[in-house]
């Protein structure tokens, strides 16, 4: 009886311990789902400007997906494609990331929904990221990308889209930035989404912040 008992609590210890372990290795976030939003933080010059003309932190987002097993994000970088998950929050300034799920998740982003959210979004695959923020669908940038991929599979439209001219472009950082890509020619009514408009939409609801 007594080597009975002596291995019942060896047996609990280690279950006790193994358990430990596994919440500290564990991942900060396993609520995730396809379609959910990520934001963060970019580290660059042009991140800097975004920053600056938006009066946000946020400067990169995009969207995720599974494939095969694992998660991804589906972002405009150069050029667009799929980046392992946490290679991207790894990316970020301080590895800080904000994750948003639409609030009507459950009934709207059904698995066929999720499909045709995947199959227009391939149609961007590899294209050049879009300096000029352009609304054309030859180069794309990381919020039109993101915003293009839910008007066309679902409709909704999250954040609203502004002129380039009712940004703040009167800091330094700004006007340097738009120096070296506009050359003096700067498309003012240039329609464009911004990741700060995304982010506050009312249509999202925050799942993870780390």
């Amino acid at each position: 009886m007594a080597m009975i008992r002596k291995a019942f609590t060896t047996i609990l210890i280690l279950v006790l311990a193994t358990g430990t372990l596994a919440q500290k290795v564990a991942p900060v976030n396993t609520d995730i789902q396809e379609g959910d939003i990520i934001f963060q933080v970019s580290q660059s010059d042009l991140s800097t400007a975004i920053q600056l003309a938006t009066h946000s932190k946020y400067s990169h987002c995009g969207i995720i997906f599974k494939r095969g097993d694992a998660w991804y994000v589906y972002e405009a970088l150069q050029p667009v494609r799929y980046t392992p998950l946490q290679e991207w929050i790894a990316r970020g300034k301080g590895k800080h990331f904000v994750q948003k799920r639409l609030k009507d998740a459950a009934t709207l982003l059904t698995p066929g929904v999720v499909g045709k959210m995947k199959a227009i979004g391939s149609q961007y695959d590899g294209k050049d990221y879009d300096i000029y923020f352009a609304w054309s669908d030859e180069r794309m940038y990381c919020s039109e990308l993101v915003w293009k991929i839910y008007k066309g599979a679902t409709g909704l439209e999250i954040g609203t889209l502004q002129a380039l001219k009712d940004f703040d472009l009167h800091s330094t950082a700004v006007k340097q930035q738009m120096e070296q890509i506009y050359r003096g020619h700067i498309p003012l009514d240039e329609k464009i989404i911004s990741p700060v408009s995304m982010f506050n939409s009312p249509l999202l609801i925050t799942v993870a912040s780390k």
